[in-house]
């Protein structure tokens, strides 16, 4: 095994393709009937994030590239924790990165199945029913160096184990009293081959099955089974998987009882993790940070989640992109989150509608242009696809401007609005800046300039060079807006170990390591923002690009009469050039 691995690690680094290697490579061999299927087998237990995009990317990619297919299993082994909600929001998210399963396949189909086959393993003398606590059976499974202890039902009568496994199932038995384990090898090197536990009792009704069942497999002999019942031929996991794959591929030989060993069934390779920075992507934590209120649900879009990154204005092709960019490797490494924002930015560049909007408004007043008089002004959708149309955007005496693009006392090269400067504003007219009015306090509130009426497109000083270009909107022309500035969740580039080492230093819970380095300024809302009003037509989520600011999406919790826009991502990485 570890020579195989070192070989695919070697193939990582050239190709970071060694599945897709070894995928041809069976197919030339003939293995499996020339077939590819693969699965992806989430469980139904919390909302899928961006580490299960990775997943899904490679499962479905790699039987669409072969002429394969791809299914969908949902491994509901464990009834406490699944539900119904999760498993439409996985399909959900499935489909919205541009995928498409063949069939839909749950583990609780093979509940029957692997009965049975438990039952089988019992009489041929490979299983056998443990009363110990879960306690002493983790005490007796000794160390990697060290052989583990037999239990002292290891030897029980076969017909006696056949019977307390059937009361396993009748509701006789009490969870935790008795479980049902394989019986392998407690001196192997292996840990997972010391007697793994393969049954255990849990009287919670299922989301499927109901009260059917009381007795129910654990995951590692329901999902290499599951994999050989629907026909799956490789099945692609997570690194943390290679320990148990020889068990994996044991459960299967006994299963197929000696026969055809080398061929028709499911090969498991195991691949990188995504791991992000500034990023926690455990379901357990992710819940406790819904549950605690520290989000706002599962879409909140500060959450690593699919639905999260939906919400907050993220492309299911820049995902994909990004998912490409990084690769499969054995290794681990700790990818930066900025490669993820570069992405997104590449590719809402590409597909954002632009508009104007104002989210830190200063009046600007053209005192010579006419009072009253009202242009409509031509705006392209996108420079970099015409196809996407133009729009029309109203020009006025009076405008809302950013209030950082005014300086009254500025340095040599800043080149937006100050007194005597010039500047074009978008679309529009250039302009010169002749002051502004103060409150009391000393602040701004209203910045006065002249147009020149020969430089709107078209006229004769048009071209007329200026090194500044300001965006605005028409104060008696826009709607009034609220936008939501998120940043990172996390203060810390690697929160999961940050965790773990403060749990470890105060021995407190994980809520209270997680309030020590959650960001308090991951989100700022800003009421009295102005958009343009063609904003108003666009459906919710539509991809926008506010010029000069960043990109922004029409956010769920939008109305007509309550506008409300995410901000996606900036326009540039500052915050890598703010944390150096």
């Amino acid at each position: 095994m570890t020579s195989e691995i070192n070989i695919n690690e070697e193939e990582g680094k050239k190709s970071l393709n060694f599945i897709e290697a070894a995928v041809e490579k069976d197919l030339a061999a003939g293995k499996n009937g020339g077939r590819v299927q693969t699965r992806f087998p989430p469980e139904p237990n919390g909302y899928l994030h961006i580490g299960h995009a990775k997943a899904i990317c490679l499962d479905f990619g790699i039987a669409e590239r072969h002429g394969g297919v791809c299914n969908l299993r949902f491994d509901d082994t464990n009834p406490t924790k699944e539900d119904e909600e999760y498993v439409e929001a996985i399909k959900e998210d499935i489909q919205w990165l541009g995928y498409h399963w063949g069939n839909v396949y749950y583990a609780s189909d093979y509940f029957q199945q692997l009965w049975d086959f438990a039952i089988r393993l019992i009489q041929e003398g490979k299983a056998y029913i443990d009363e110990q606590s879960s306690e002493q059976i983790a005490q007796q499974k000794g160390t990697p160096t060290q052989p583990g202890v037999e239990s002292p039902y290891r030897n029980r009568p076969i017909e006696e184990s056949l019977a307390l496994f059937k009361k396993m199932n009748t509701g006789e038995i009490e969870e935790g009293a008795m479980v049902l384990r394989a019986k392998i090898d407690m001196a192997n090197p292996n840990m997972h081959f010391r007697d793994p536990i393969i049954y255990r009792v849990v009287k919670h009704p299922h989301h499927r099955t109901g009260t059917t069942w009381k007795a129910y497999p654990m995951y590692d002999f329901a999902h290499g089974q599951s994999d050989f019942f629907e026909g799956v031929t490789h099945s692609l996991c997570t690194l943390e998987f290679v320990v148990h794959r020889p068990l994996y591929d044991l459960f299967v030989d006994w299963l197929k009882e000696g026969k055809d060993l080398d061929d028709n069934r499911p090969r498991q390779t195991e691949f990188n993790k995504l791991n992000l920075s500034y990023t926690l992507m455990s379901k357990r934590n992710l819940l406790t940070l819904v549950k605690e209120g520290l989000v706002n649900g599962w879409d909140d879009p500060r959450m690593p989640t699919i639905c999260g990154f939906r919400r907050r204005g993220y492309s299911p092709e820049s995902i994909r992109k990004f998912i490409d960019k990084i690769g499969y490797t054995t290794y681990d490494a700790l990818n930066e989150i900025s490669l993820l924002e570069s992405a997104v930015r590449e590719d809402l560049n590409a597909r954002s509608i632009r508009v104007s909007a104002v989210i830190n408004p200063v009046k600007l007043i053209i005192t010579n242009y006419p009072e009253g008089q009202v242009e409509e002004l031509e705006a392209i959708n996108n420079p970099e696809d015409l196809t996407a149309g133009t729009h029309q955007i109203e020009f006025s005496r009076e405008l809302w401007i950013e209030r950082e693009d005014f300086m009254e006392n500025a340095p040599k090269k800043y080149f937006r609005m100050t007194p005597g400067q010039e500047v074009r504003l978008k679309n529009a007219y250039i302009v010169k800046c002749t002051g502004c009015k103060k409150n009391e306090q000393g602040e701004v509130e209203e910045v006065y300039c002249e147009y020149d009426a020969n430089t709107r497109s078209g006229m004769p000083d048009a071209n007329r060079k200026v090194k500044g270009t300001l965006h605005w909107v028409s104060q008696a022309h826009c709607l009034q807006a609220e936008v939501r500035l998120y940043d990172r969740l996390w203060k810390v580039e690697n929160p999961r170990d940050e965790m773990a080492a403060i749990r470890e230093a105060k021995q407190c819970e994980a809520l209270e390591a997680m309030k020590e380095i959650i960001n308090p300024d991951s989100l700022e809302i800003r009421t009295n923002c102005y958009v343009e009003k063609f904003v108003a037509t666009l459906p919710k989520l539509s991809y926008l690009q506010f010029q000069r600011i960043g990109y922004f999406n029409i956010d769920t919790d939008s109305t007509p009469d309550h506008l409300v826009f995410n901000r996606t991502v900036g326009l540039k990485d500052t915050w890598s050039k703010i944390n150096k």
